[in-house]
């Protein structure tokens, strides 16, 4: 009798088990289709600004995929999430405070009319 009742109780976890590898695997193609169109979209010949919000939009939607499913944020501690989510907002600081500080205009070389113009400065001093 009490081998029955375990069994019985072994099946639900079994069902359960196999429904989360269902889920991960659909996530997983799903995750592989975005990547599809974000290959696909670079080649089309939209405006640079349609391009990059549409990668910025797929790119995003499957990062909340990997986080809230793979590194199982969904099930985890709301205070997890919002840990998680300072991180990601000080890093996105710090990337765009670093694109603005060696920015493309400060990284153009000088030019020999601009280094003789120095050498002169240099000269006066």
């Amino acid at each position: 009798m009490s081998d029955s009742h375990a069994t019985s109780a072994a099946a639900p976890a079994h069902d359960a088990e196999e429904n989360k590898f269902q889920i991960y695997v659909q996530i997983a193609m799903l995750l592989a289709v975005i990547t599809g169109v974000e290959i696909a979209v670079i080649g089309l010949p939209f405006t640079k600004w349609l391009l990059v919000t549409t990668l910025v939009v797929l790119s995003v939607v499957k990062f909340m995929y990997v986080i809230f499913y793979f590194m199982h944020l969904r099930w985890d501690k709301l205070f997890c999430t919002i840990l998680f989510f300072i991180g990601l907002v000080i890093a996105g600081a710090t990337m765009w405070a670093l694109l603005e500080l060696f920015g493309m205009h400060d990284s153009i070389p000088l030019t020999s009319v601009a280094l003789d113009a120095v050498a002169d400065m240099a000269r006066l001093v």
